[in-house]
C-alpha cells in the first residue's frame, strides 16, 4: 500500500498543522464545510512554511512547492480519490461519528482512514464504514509542525498492514510514530490528562497560585513548561473531555474527576491559547 494524496478533514488548528507537515511530502487536500475556516487555515500554513523557509529549515522552493500540493474542498467529494483520509474535527464522539458516517458513500474500500482522536474509542467509528480493518488511530500532537510525536493506535478490527503502512509512512513525513493499543488516554493522555487535573485542583485547594504552580513544576521537576500553561496550549476543552472520558471509563474513585476550574473554564468559553484566555490571558 502507498500513501501519496491525503484528505485532512477539520481545518482548525490540528487539521491545518497536520496538513502542512503533509504538503512537504504529499498532495493533500483540506476539507471543512466553511470556506472561511478554510481561508484563516490555509493562511496558517502558508505562515508555518515560511517560518521554516526564515529558520532555514526548508528552502523557498520547497515552500512554493508544498504550496502548491495543498488544496482545499467544502464537500467531502475529494475524499474519493485519495489514498489516507485524516480526519481532525471535534473531540466530541457524535461529531466524529456523523462524520465517519458521512464518508461512507465516498471512500474507497481501501483507502486508509485515521481518526486524530486523543483518546476516543477507535473501534466505535470503524464499524461505521463498510471495511473496519482499514480504520485506525493517528494522534498527532499541538503544535503539530513542532511535536513530532505520533500514537499510531491499533484498533481491534485494524489490519496490520494497514498500520505498518500507517507507521512507515509517518517516518517518512518525518514523524516518530509510537505504537499503541486500543485504551482510553492512549499513552501520553493517560499519563498526562490527569496530572493537569491535578495542578488544575491544586490552584482550587487555594494551595498555590498559577504563575507559582507553574514555577514549582517548571523549576522543580525540570518541566519546559508548566501544567497550567499546558492546559491553556491544548485547549481547555479538550483537556476536560480527556478527563471526562477516563473518568467514564476507568472508574478510580475521585482519581479521574474534572477539577471545578477547568469546568467553569469551558463553560464560560474561556479555553486558552485560542480564546486568547484560560488559566493565564494571552
Amino acid at each position: 500500500m502507498n500513501i501519496n494524496q491525503v484528505a485532512v478533514i477539520g481545518a482548525g488548528t490540528m487539521g491545518a498543522g497536520i496538513a502542512s507537515v503533509i504538503s512537504l511530502h504529499n498532495e493533500v487536500v483540506l476539507i471543512d464545510v466553511s470556506a472561511e475556516q478554510l481561508q484563516k487555515a490555509t493562511a496558517n500554513v502558508e505562515k508555518t512554511l515560511a517560518k521554516w523557509v526564515e529558520k532555514g529549515l526548508i528552502a523557498k522552493e520547497s515552500s512554493i512547492t508544498a504550496l502548491a500540493r495543498m488544496s482545499t474542498s467544502t464537500t467531502l467529494e475529494p475524499v474519493a480519490k485519495v489514498d489516507m483520509v485524516i480526519e481532525a474535527v471535534p473531540e466530541v464522539m457524535d461529531i466524529k461519528k456523523s462524520l465517519f458516517s458521512k464518508l461512507a458513500p465516498f471512500v474507497r474500500k481501501d483507502t486508509i482512514v485515521a481518526t486524530n482522536t486523543s483518546g476516543l474509542n477507535i473501534s466505535e467509528m470503524a464499524v461505521l464504514l463498510d471495511n473496519p480493518s482499514r480504520v485506525l488511530g493517528l494522534h498527532f500532537f499541538n503544535p503539530v509542525p513542532v511535536m513530532k510525536l505520533v500514537e499510531v493506535i491499533r484498533a481491534n478490527t485494524t489490519n496490520e498492514t494497514v498500520f505498518k503502512t500507517a507507521y512507515e509512512w509517518l517516518q517518512k513525513i518525518g514523524k516518530e510514530p509510537v505504537e499503541v493499543s486500543e485504551y482510553p488516554g492512549f499513552v501520553v493522555n493517560r499519563i498526562l490528562i490527569p496530572m493537569l487535573n491535578e495542578a488544575a485542583w491544586t490552584l482550587a485547594d487555594g494551595v498555590a497560585s498559577a504563575a507559582d504552580i507553574d514555577k514549582a513544576m517548571k523549576l522543580g521537576a525540570n518541566h519546559p513548561i508548566g501544567p497550567l500553561a499546558l492546559a491553556d496550549m491544548i485547549g481547555i476543552d479538550v483537556c476536560l473531555a480527556i478527563i471526562e472520558n477516563l473518568q467514564a471509563k476507568l472508574p478510580a474513585g475521585k482519581k479521574y474527576e474534572p477539577a471545578p476550574a477547568l469546568i467553569e473554564l469551558a463553560a464560560n468559553k474561556k479555553l486558552g491559547r485560542k480564546t486568547g484566555e484560560g488559566f493565564f490571558k494571552y
